[in-house]
């Protein structure tokens, strides 16, 4: 079962930024997801519209200039990373799951996917893909079919996965209090991968592994790779500000 760090180590370091993502490696994750806004000609790792929760700084993200995101800091300690900083940092050293927050295919996102696997060590199957809105899944799979991607829902709908196969994703995220059995079965059926999300408690872990989900995403990757392998957890501090 794979461990997918959630906006990185995001319990031991501010999340999305490349402090976070350095622990996760460190941490032995098999994949990092971050999430991503188009930004002017650059797309930024960011989770949230408004800003005030991570950055303390008022408005949206939409609205300020690259200029001026450079100047913010997550929760006052860490920089906002550039998706090309966060690609260039990780280096193919694990899977990337890109999550899009707000898509503008145009403004070059397959160009820093095609960058990141001449120059940065990724190769086709470490860059997936993944997004809540099918529409903007469905006009990137379209424009470039060899590009792997995640469909996501919080839900478990009457048909399954069968919105993932209409998608021609190559996995499925599901929130871990919709996961059923026979969603994970249908899913496998359908040739797809079943990542669950949020996971940072022991005994979901432990219950989705006998379940056959493919991977997790979690906030906790340490902890993670610990219950894997059987080891007794002890979560260790969390962050916190100064």
């Amino acid at each position: 079962m794979l461990i997918i760090a959630h906006r990185g180590a995001s319990f031991e370091a501010p999340e999305n930024t490349l402090t976070a993502f350095g622990r996760a490696l460190d941490a032995g994750a098999d994949a990092i997801e971050l999430d991503v806004y188009p930004l002017q000609d650059e797309w930024i790792v960011f989770h949230d519209r408004y800003l005030a929760r991570l950055t303390a700084h008022p408005g949206r993200l939409q609205d300020l200039t690259l200029e001026q995101v450079r100047k913010l800091k997550v929760f006052g300690q860490q920089p906002v990373p550039t998706l090309d900083e966060a690609l260039a940092f990780i280096a193919g050293r694990c899977i990337v799951n890109i999550e899009l927050k707000g898509a503008d295919i145009a403004r070059g996102l397959t160009r820093h996917l095609r960058f990141a696997r001449a120059e940065l060590g990724f190769s086709r199957e470490q860059l997936l893909v993944s997004s809540f809105n099918h529409h903007w899944l469905r006009q990137l799979k379209e424009d470039h079919p060899q590009q792997l991607i995640g469909a996501l829902t919080t839900s478990c709908p009457l048909s399954y996965a069968a919105f993932a196969s209409e998608l021609q994703a190559w996995s499925v995220h599901i929130d871990v209090d919709f996961v059923t059995p026979e969603f994970v079965a249908d899913a496998h059926t359908r040739g797809l991968q079943v990542f669950v999300f949020t996971v940072d408690e022991p005994e979901d872990m432990r219950d989705l592994h006998t379940m056959g989900v493919d991977g997790i995403f979690t906030n906790h990757p340490s902890v993670a790779r610990n219950v894997l392998q059987g080891l007794q957890v002890q979560p260790s501090e969390a962050w916190h500000l100064d």
